[in-house]
């Protein structure tokens, strides 16, 4: 019995030994445990200074293992059934945020349009994702018939036919009423014809890519700004970005005060573009910016059949800035040809960027048209850019998946938020100085050519005067009223020979006058211009194409691709004026679709007919009621068109005499 007990003691030692050295190398021996514990002597357990039990020395003592087996099973139990536990979760929180929602737009619908629009928006984005995954195979093979070229050709001269039709018959019913918008019309082709003219390989221009950029612009033109619904909505959508802008003031106010905030132009404006700055690097951190360029390149390529490259890099344009815009397609930039560089460059002279753009909105300029006037300038852009500098080699990137977009960098929304306030302090400085310097430099110009004006008796020659004379009949073109046309040439001349800062900053000071009641004409000079010249001018001033912008482009993409400096420089000069032309085709288009709106439209229907204080509607009406009025001798004035057999015309004619002078008031 001993020698047995012996040599089974000494079989166990060696299963210990082998145990061990099979932990050591990882692997395990399920059977040891029950082997132990058959052959281990009574009273072999081990325990501690307390007498509690520490098992055999290989794992957990049966209590403990006991104690545990509650919680692995729950464990085990969460870990099976993790993604029903997940979307049980999602399911009541939107259960709740519907609920939520619901709620807000029954207390108040107008208080909650906001977050309803956004609501609506996520939504069908969720769809579209959803209805590609399932459906996105089975439209391809239902698209596969119209693979034919044959089929696709006929399809083309269909579509091209029954545009130009329509575009005629539009024409023709639209100018019946204002045959003025012919002349915006007639600027388009003349510009068009122009760079045809100057193409850089005339019979390699692709004509679709022409047609199909201008056709996109024309229609988002017609949303935008003809239609009510569009028109509404990015009123709505101007109102909202300036809402949100003023969030500056709390940041803004803090640290330099309120008097600084309210009074001085450098505290009001330039912070805004460190808090777009912010803002702008959260969205690209998150991917949403890079979702919408994405979204956006997608379907200019589809329509107007530009290579993917230079299609997301004016894409990217509409959202940063022509320095910001290269950095998306960087590592394409080496192999990209010299039209798709310079469609690239158009688009950065073309288009404002988001940044930016918060600062032309503090100067008072309207939003609406100057966000409408950045989105329809990418087609443009596209279009103008391959009709003068066609694509004649063979392009890498013509793939209709395009390429990738990279995430930000930042490993969190707080990195994002400070990196991006950070970077846009040097923009605000950039700003500042510009407008220091170029603000000076024109007062210098102004004072040198006056001087040497009057030494030939010449008075009051200006850096602007020449502007207006040269370009009046550019200006004219573009659907300005003459009388409008020297200070709308003088603010063109600005942007393009000087900043575009500079010349919203000239623009302001016009539709601030407008908007305070100032008289039109006084001692004949005029004080400001009309609501169509200041929607035609804010798109022709919305664009970067100035002469200090080659330094700054040549610059970017220097350093970004240092051995193509030479092909970036042979392009430069030419992209610059594509695009400084696609911000006066743009302004045709508002020429062509505006239509008046407000006291300009309905004199009669402005609801204060008792005009309390000066403002532009008050001058409207007042002006027509002084042009509707007739004198007869001793008796009452008589009024004739829409203010005739109006009870209130009397007294309206009363409250405008207080603020005007005009013969029918003596």
């Amino acid at each position: 019995m001993e020698k047995a007990s012996g040599s089974k003691w000494k079989e166990v030692e060696e299963s210990k030994s082998i145990a061990l050295s099979t932990v050591e190398t990882g692997t395990v021996n399920p059977g040891l445990e029950l082997m132990e514990k058959e052959v281990e002597p009574e009273g072999s357990k081990r325990t501690d200074a307390q007498g509690h039990s520490l098992g055999d020395g290989l794992g957990p003592s049966t209590y403990q293992r006991r104690s545990r087996w509650p919680f692995s099973k729950a464990r085990s139990f969460c870990k099976t059934h993790a993604s029903l536990f997940k979307k049980i979760l999602l399911g009541l929180l939107c259960l709740a945020y519907a609920a939520y929602l619901l709620a807000a737009c029954i207390l108040n619908f107008q208080r909650a349009l906001a977050l309803f629009v956004i609501t609506c928006l996520v939504i069908f984005v969720l769809v579209h994702s959803f209805l590609k995954k399932l459906l996105g195979k089975k439209l391809t093979r239902c698209l596969k018939p119209f693979e034919n070229s044959r089929l696709r050709l006929w399809m083309k001269w269909v579509f091209a036919g029954v545009s130009l039709v329509g575009l005629i018959l539009w024409l023709a019913l639209d100018t019946a009423q204002r045959p003025e918008q012919l002349i915006p019309f007639a600027g388009i082709c003349m510009f068009t014809l122009i760079f045809f003219a100057c193409s850089k390989h005339h019979s390699a221009v692709s004509w679709r890519t022409v047609f199909s950029g201008l056709g996109l612009q024309f229609v988002f033109g017609i949303l935008v700004i003809r239609t009510d619904l569009g028109y509404t909505a990015f009123q709505w959508l101007g109102e909202q970005v300036q809402i949100f802008l003023n969030y500056t003031v709390a940041g803004s106010s803090f640290v330099f005060g309120d008097t600084l905030v309210k009074d001085v132009f450098a505290f009001q404006a330039l912070p805004i573009i460190i808090f777009f700055g912010c803002v702008m690097s959260i969205l690209y951190y998150l991917g949403l910016v890079q979702w919408v360029v994405q979204k956006v390149a997608w379907f200019l390529q589809i329509t107007m059949g530009t290579t993917a490259t230079e299609t997301l890099a004016v894409a990217g344009n509409i959202f940063v800035g022509m320095t910001e815009a290269p950095l998306l397609i960087r590592p394409y930039l080496g192999d990209m040809t010299l039209s798709e560089i310079h469609a690239v460059m158009t688009g950065g002279f073309a288009t404002i960027s988001g940044t930016v753009l918060g600062a032309f909105i503090a100067f008072g300029v309207d939003a609406s048209s100057l966000i409408s006037a950045s989105v329809m300038a990418a087609p443009c852009a596209l279009a103008l850019s391959k009709l003068a500098y066609p694509e004649v080699e063979e392009s890498k990137f013509k793939s209709e998946e395009g390429v990738k977009l990279p995430r930000g960098k930042e490993r969190n929304v707080l990195e994002a938020a400070s990196n991006g306030a950070i970077d846009a302090i040097g923009l605000a400085t950039n700003v500042a100085a510009n407008l220091i310097a170029f603000l000076a430099v024109l007062a210098f110009i102004n004072a040198a050519l006056s001087w040497l004006g009057e030494l030939v008796d010449i008075q009051g020659l200006t850096f602007q005067v020449i502007c207006s004379y040269l370009l009046r009949p550019m200006v004219f073109m573009m659907g300005v009223e003459w009388t409008d046309c020297p200070m709308v040439a003088e603010m063109v001349g600005i942007k393009f020979f000087i900043n575009e800062f500079v010349a919203y900053q000239q623009l302001s000071q016009y539709k601030n006058k407008r908007l305070s009641g100032v008289e039109e004409w006084i001692e004949g000079e005029k004080q400001w211009i009309s609501v169509r010249a200041e929607i035609i001018t804010t798109f022709s001033l919305c664009g970067f194409a100035n002469l200090s912008s080659i330094g700054i482009t040549l610059g970017g993409l220097t350093s970004i691709v240092p051995h193509r400096k030479s092909d970036f420089s042979k392009v430069v000069v030419r992209a610059l004026f594509t695009g400084a032309c696609v911000s006066l085709i743009s302004a045709c288009m508002a020429g062509i679709l505006y239509v008046p709106r407000g006291a300009e439209a309905d004199c009669v229907s402005f609801p204060n007919t008792s005009f309390t204080n000066r403002t532009y509607e008050t001058y409207m009406c007042c002006r027509g009621l002084f042009q509707s009025t007739s004198l007869n001798g001793t008796n009452p004035p008589s009024f004739s068109g829409p203010w005739e057999d109006k009870e209130f015309s009397a007294m309206a004619l009363t409250n405008c005499c207080g603020f005007y002078n005009n013969t029918v008031c003596a």
